[in-house]
């Protein structure tokens, strides 16, 4: 299977490039990414950037370049109710928290898009296999909520429930990176650890003290599900 891993920022790039194998540098739509192997999936891995437009034009050029069967984005979000600092999040739905195209249209949706964002049914199986889930497992399979801004404060929390009631977890580009996805009919998950709590003690401080400890947990069970794909 051809497969695509999207990841926002260079540390986490840094990370996944652990269990790539046998890569090496190539140039889709001017961009250079990795090309190489996991548990015998043909992978690219690349940055996505931070923030939705980033996210979007670049996982776009990745599915174009590439033609990949499945496009997955790993990294971090911050916690949104009931999620602890180290929980992993495989998304169940996705969705904007910061968009509304007017009057008769739903907010959080996209224009042209239902409300959610629905990931690869698939994976969330082989997950919930062989990671496990509830409390007791640290691993929640909820929805995540995108927007353009680093959430750090609690009022930001709740305007975002607002929204998106159920959402527990907030970061700045898995909407767009799905959007991208099912504009061109490719399947997609994401798979994020909680790095900080906003709104909760001093977040800011929590994010940049869980870079200091390598957030090893997502990319293992990266690791786990791809093993795991077309058996």
């Amino acid at each position: 299977m051809k497969i695509a891993i999207l990841a926002a920022m260079d540390k986490e790039i840094a990370l996944l490039k652990n269990i790539l194998e046998s890569y090496e540098s190539i140039i889709i739509d001017n961009r250079e990414v990795l090309h190489g192997f996991i548990h015998r999936h043909e992978v690219i891995l690349a940055k996505c950037g931070i923030g939705k437009v980033n996210a979007a034009l670049n996982t776009l050029a990745i599915i174009r370049g590439f033609r990949p069967d499945l496009v997955i984005n790993s990294g971090v979000a911050g916690g949104a109710g009931g999620l602890k600092i180290g929980d992993l999040l495989i998304a169940g739905k996705v969705a904007y928290h910061d968009v509304w195209c007017g009057p008769g249209t739903i907010p959080g949706a996209a224009d042209g898009y239902d409300l959610f964002f629905l990931p690869c049914r698939h994976t969330i199986e082989i997950a919930k296999r062989y990671l496990g889930e509830g409390p007791e497992s640290g691993i929640s399979y909820g929805v995540i909520a995108t927007g353009d801004i680093f959430v750090s404060k609690a009022e930001e929390i709740k305007r975002i429930h607002e929204v998106l009631p159920d959402a527990v977890a907030v970061d700045m580009e898995s909407a767009a990176i799905a959007q991208a996805c099912v504009s061109e009919g490719v399947e997609f998950n994401i798979i994020r650890v909680v790095s900080d709590t906003p709104g909760e003690a001093e977040n800011i401080s929590q994010y940049k003290n869980f870079w200091s400890e390598a957030p090893e947990k997502t990319f293992n069970a990266l690791d786990i599900i791809l093993s795991k794909i077309g058996e």
